[in-house]
């Protein structure tokens, strides 16, 4: 049975009916292909889609067909936080989502997702790649997920339908969106604007009505959501290096056989790679299409912007282990 998104929703989340639609560690074909399915509110084409696709065709190929996947992109079956539930039950497989839509319950990844924790794309890689990454997969077993890999996402700066922003002061009275993580709604808080929190679908219109001024994100996902054509102000803050996280369900990674997991493990860190080269190619060429397409992009005052969010930083690595962790990562790279 293939799912849609109003059959796994109103499957009952609160109860054992979303667990029924999912056979087993993957859902069997005509064909005999056991087929794990992978949700992401970005379109067929955006980056992490194409390299949960790889993914697929590589299983298909090392086991002859007998494991795959199927892909379900732009939101067909929720928002982030309803795929993250559906995977914890085993309503759907897999899940790539932003590691901000983690950050409450799994506290360990809002070291992620700090202001400024990161200095460059680089130095994020160093860390996801390496042994505190291998540690911040490691998680999210407790509560029905297993990490899988972290996939690219930044850098994250500012846009708005208003006028340019060259410092915290500027922000002063827009709207300005944030995923529905409470380390996001600090950040932008700090910076001077009044944080409003909205899941990634609704920005457009909510860009369109003036519910909101602005956002923050990254240039893929800035272009493939046309949110370009109503918000024309980029300010390039890159306060974000925040990465996205691939997730399988557990009980899913459970039903399948040891050498299965294993492979659906490599399959999956092999992907990385090959999914940083079309982020880097889709974000360049998402860059060059919303300037030319009138979008003003303006430098700002990267120093005032990293002073205005170090309470952020403070708060937020307070718990036991997060302090050293936090030193760790700035470290790193």
């Amino acid at each position: 049975m293939i799912p849609t998104r109003r059959r796994l929703l109103t499957g009952g989340l609160a109860g054992a009916g979303a667990v029924a639609l999912s056979g087993c560690g993957g859902r069997a074909t005509t064909g005999g292909t056991r087929l794990l399915h992978a949700a992401d509110v970005h379109p067929a084409d955006y980056p992490t889609v194409t390299a949960v696709k790889w993914m697929g065709e590589e299983l298909e190929r090392l086991t002859d067909g007998r494991l795959g996947i199927r892909t379900f992109p732009s939101g067909q079956l929720g928002n982030e936080d309803d795929s993250i539930g559906l995977a914890r039950y085993q309503a759907i497989d897999i899940c790539r989502v932003a590691a901000a839509a983690l950050n409450n319950a799994f506290p360990e990844t809002s070291l992620l997702c700090l202001p400024y924790v990161f200095r460059s794309v680089e130095h994020m890689r160093a860390v996801v790649d390496g042994e505190i990454g291998t540690r911040l997969l490691n998680v999210f077993e407790d509560r029905g997920l297993v990490g899988l890999a972290y996939y690219d996402a930044a850098p994250r700066s500012l846009y708005n339908v208003r006028r340019p922003v060259f410092e915290p002061g500027d922000l002063k009275g827009l709207k300005i969106r944030a995923p529905q993580s409470d380390i996001f709604l600090d950040t932008v808080r700090a910076m001077g604007a009044n944080p409003t929190p909205l899941t990634f679908g609704a920005v457009f219109s909510s860009l369109q009505t003036h519910l909101i001024d602005g956002a923050e994100n990254n240039w893929p996902s800035y272009q493939s959501s046309r949110q370009y054509e109503v918000a024309r102000y980029w300010s390039d803050t890159k306060h974000l290096y925040s990465p996205d996280a691939l997730l399988i369900s557990k009980a899913s990674m459970d039903a399948l056989a040891p050498g299965d997991r294993d492979l659906v493990r490599d399959v999956a860190r092999r992907s990385v790679p090959l999914m940083r080269v079309e982020w880097d190619r889709r974000e360049a060429e998402a860059r060059a299409a919303v300037i030319e397409a009138g979008t003003q992009v303006n430098a700002v005052d990267t120093e005032a912007f990293a002073r205005a969010v170090e309470p952020v930083n403070a708060k937020y690595t307070r718990g036991a282990g997060l302090a050293s962790l936090y030193e760790q990562i700035t470290a790193a790279g």
